[in-house]
């Protein structure tokens, strides 16, 4: 396991795109996708970490060191990455709608971990929710699932 992220690692540093692409799992691209919701504002508070952590956990059946492992894989790609067409259009080939719709109601979750929503973070989720397909009536039952209203 840690000769696999070691190899990712370095694949990164050398800008071996050919490598990246192929050890981007599922996993992989929808935490990246989180981390992107949580890097928007430019602030990483303890409550966003803690429920990145919570999330990634529950979402993927992971004990604590596997979560960590894979968040911190997120995060470094989330540094070196352009856009996000390379983890969304993974999660397209492997969701089906109402799949991805559960990916948008976790980055709600995520972007609401402090209880107050950036422009921002509405701004990146909403992109992603583009980027993966979703009608503007799907983006909008996935936040409304998560942000109770007054």
């Amino acid at each position: 396991m840690f000769d696999k992220i070691s190899a990712f690692l370095t694949s990164i540093q050398q800008g071996d795109d050919s490598a990246i692409e192929e050890t981007i799992t599922i996993e992989l691209a929808c935490t990246v996708l989180l981390c992107e919701v949580i890097r928007a504002d430019g602030l990483m508070n303890h409550q966003e970490q803690t429920q990145l952590s919570k999330l990634v956990k529950e979402k993927f059946s992971l004990d604590e060191t596997s979560a960590d492992s894979l968040i911190n894989q997120a995060i470094e790609l989330c540094e070196h990455a352009n856009d996000f067409h390379r983890f969304t259009s993974i999660v397209n080939h492997h969701y089906q709608p109402e799949d991805k719709i559960k990916i948008i109601a976790l980055l709600w979750q995520l972007a609401n971990a402090d209880d107050h929503i950036d422009a921002i973070e509405e701004h990146t989720i909403r992109r992603i929710a583009d980027l993966l397909h979703l009608r503007h009536s799907e983006y909008i039952s996935a936040k409304s699932t998560v942000i109770s209203k007054p």
